[in-house]
C-alpha cells in the first residue's frame, strides 16, 4: 500500500507539471504530508525517467528555476506564449466557430503553454471574447461537420448533403467530395456534382445540415492550393489571365490578396499587374479598390467590368 501511494504521488506530481504548474519541494511536502527529502526523491525519479526516455517524451525535462526556487516541466510540445497568442488572435478573427466551440479550443490551447502565462492570456483576450460575434450558422457544429467530411473525403465515397442555399432554400445534392478549404470567415467543401465532374462546386460547411455517406467510391483528385491561389471570396466562374493597373497606396496589399499577381511594369505612380484568376470574386475585390484600379485585358473582361460599373452608377441616378 505504501509503495502504491508513492507511485500515485509521483504520477500526481508529474501530471501537475504536465499541466504547466510550477511548484517547490516545500509546497509538495505540505500537500502530501511528506518530508522535502522524500519529495526530492520523487522529483529525481521523474527527472531520471524523462532523461532516459527523451525521444519518446519530446525532450521533456523537469527543470529547477533558481530564481523562483521552483520546478517546472519544459518540453518541445509546449506552445510558447507568443505562438499561442498569435494562434488565438487568428482564431478569433476568423469568426468561423460558435462562441462555445471557440472557448473550448482556446481553453485547450492554453493548457499547452506554461501555467504562469495562462493568466496573461485571459487578460489579453477576455475583452475580445466578450464581444465575439460568430457568423450565422445553419449546422449545429462546424467542427463536427468538418471531421465527418474529412473521413468521407479520405474514403473517396460519394455522399448526399442537405444544404441551405444562399436564398434560404433547402436542397439535396449528391456529390463527390474533394477537399475542405477556408476563406473569409467560412469553411467550404469543394466537390463535384455526380452529373458534372468538369467544374468543382463550393458548399459552405456551416450550411450543411445533414450528410449521408454512400458506398459508391470514385477516383478524383483536386489541388486546393492552386484553387486558393486563384480564387477570391470563393465565387466560382471561369479561369482567365487578366491585366490591370493599380495606382493606390499599397501595391503589396494587392499582391497579398491575389497570390498569382505579379508586377510586370511600373509607369509613374501606377503598377501594371498580371494575374491568373478563377471565378468572379476577383471582380468584387478589384471594384472595392475604386478608381485606383483599371482593368486592361482581356477585352471581354474589360467590358464585363464596364457593365458592372454602369449598373453601380445607375443606382445613384
Amino acid at each position: 500500500m505504501k509503495r502504491e501511494n508513492k507511485y500515485n504521488r509521483i504520477l500526481d506530481i508529474f501530471y501537475r507539471a504536465f499541466k504547466g504548474e510550477e511548484f517547490t519541494a516545500k509546497q509538495l511536502s505540505l500537500k502530501y504530508n511528506m518530508s522535502t527529502k522524500s519529495i526530492k526523491r520523487d522529483i529525481s525519479f521523474i527527472r531520471n525517467f524523462l532523461a532516459e526516455n527523451r525521444e519518446q517524451v519530446g525532450n521533456a525535462e523537469l527543470v529547477y528555476n533558481r530564481r523562483k526556487k521552483a520546478y517546472s516541466l519544459v518540453f518541445d510540445h509546449f506552445l510558447l506564449s507568443k505562438e499561442l497568442m498569435s494562434i488565438v488572435k487568428v482564431l478569433i478573427g476568423t469568426r468561423a466557430f460558435s462562441k462555445n466551440e471557440l472557448e473550448e479550443i482556446i481553453r485547450k490551447l492554453k493548457g499547452m503553454t506554461s501555467y504562469e502565462d495562462r493568466g496573461k492570456m485571459n487578460d489579453l483576450i477576455s475583452n475580445e471574447m466578450y464581444h465575439y460575434k460568430q457568423v450565422v450558422h445553419h449546422s449545429k457544429s462546424v467542427i463536427d461537420n468538418i471531421w465527418q467530411l474529412v473521413h468521407i473525403i479520405e474514403n473517396k465515397h460519394e455522399m448526399t448533403i442537405s444544404y441551405f442555399k444562399q436564398n434560404g432554400e433547402e436542397v439535396e445534392r449528391r456529390i463527390r467530395p474533394l477537399s475542405i478549404v477556408f476563406s473569409e470567415y467560412y469553411f467550404y467543401l469543394i466537390a463535384y456534382d455526380i452529373h458534372h465532374d468538369d467544374v468543382p462546386h463550393h458548399y459552405r460547411v456551416d450550411r450543411i445540415v445533414d450528410m449521408v455517406e454512400h458506398r459508391k467510391s470514385f477516383n478524383a483528385s483536386f489541388d486546393e492550393g492552386e484553387l486558393k491561389s486563384k480564387i477570391q471570396y470563393m465565387y466560382p466562374g471561369v479561369s482567365r489571365h487578366i491585366k490591370f493597373s493599380f495606382c493606390g497606396d499599397s501595391v503589396q496589399a494587392i499582391l497579398d490578396k491575389i497570390p498569382t499577381a505579379r508586377i510586370v511594369e511600373k509607369k509613374g505612380k501606377s503598377y501594371i499587374i498580371e494575374a491568373d484568376v478563377y471565378g468572379k470574386g476577383v471582380n468584387m475585390f478589384l471594384l472595392s479598390q475604386g478608381s485606383w484600379v483599371k482593368v486592361l485585358e482581356p477585352q471581354e473582361y474589360v467590358e464585363e467590368m464596364r457593365e458592372e460599373i454602369k449598373k453601380m452608377m445607375a443606382q445613384y441616378e
